[in-house]
């Protein structure tokens, strides 16, 4: 069956946390480990819950500062220090939209409310047909209804449509569905594999 529809992670693989010092700046400040800080803002509850939509990203991140015994106004600088390393991935991006209008291509993200608005505003909106949004949904990956959800929005069977992410769990729920997963270690290594996959079809 031929190839149409591309899907892509964003965390990860379109947007990288290329840089570590600011976080590693922020964690020795505040006298924890990179790791730590990581999974208060990543696996706390509130994280969850911001991914499925039942509190604001706003709500997130007042957790976030209470639970490092700040006030409730360094909230937005602790999130700006913390993501001050995530690097998007232009390059990355150049390729996926080479991709149409000959194939379909979409988002399917774990992430809290506020990522259509950073798509938007950091101008790569235009790369994609269809955005998936865990937030907006209020389901997360690896359900295998968030997957069906883009196949549906793409118009497109599973057996038409890769998908790439670079969680492997997340990779094999799209497998399953039938869909052509890529784990994803590196761009170049994306690409190609990517272009063995629709030269092959």
């Amino acid at each position: 069956m031929t190839l149409r529809a591309i899907f892509f992670d964003l965390g990860g693989v379109i947007v990288r946390t290329e840089y570590q010092a600011p976080r590693e700046r922020l964690a020795e400040r505040l006298n924890m480990t990179y790791e730590d800080l990581g999974k208060i803002v990543f696996e706390a509850e509130t994280a969850r819950k911001a991914s499925i939509g039942e509190i604001s990203v706003e709500a997130h991140w007042l957790a976030v500062a209470r639970k490092l015994h700040l006030p409730a106004s360094e909230a937005k600088a602790i999130h700006a220090e913390f993501f001050a390393g995530d690097v998007i991935d232009r390059d990355l991006l150049s390729f996926i939209r080479s991709l149409r209008p000959r194939h379909k291509t979409g988002v399917i993200s774990n992430a809290w409310g506020d990522l259509r608005e950073y798509i938007v505003k950091n101008q790569f909106d235009d790369a994609f047909d269809t955005l998936i949004i865990s937030a907006e949904i209020g389901m997360m990956k690896p359900e295998p209804e968030v997957y069906r959800l883009a196949l549906k929005q793409a118009q497109v069977e599973a057996a038409e449509a890769a998908f790439v992410d670079d969680t492997p769990k997340n990779v094999e729920a799209a497998d399953a569905l039938g869909m052509h997963g890529i784990l994803f270690r590196d761009p170049a290594q994306v690409k190609e594999n990517l272009k063995a996959l629709l030269n092959h079809r």
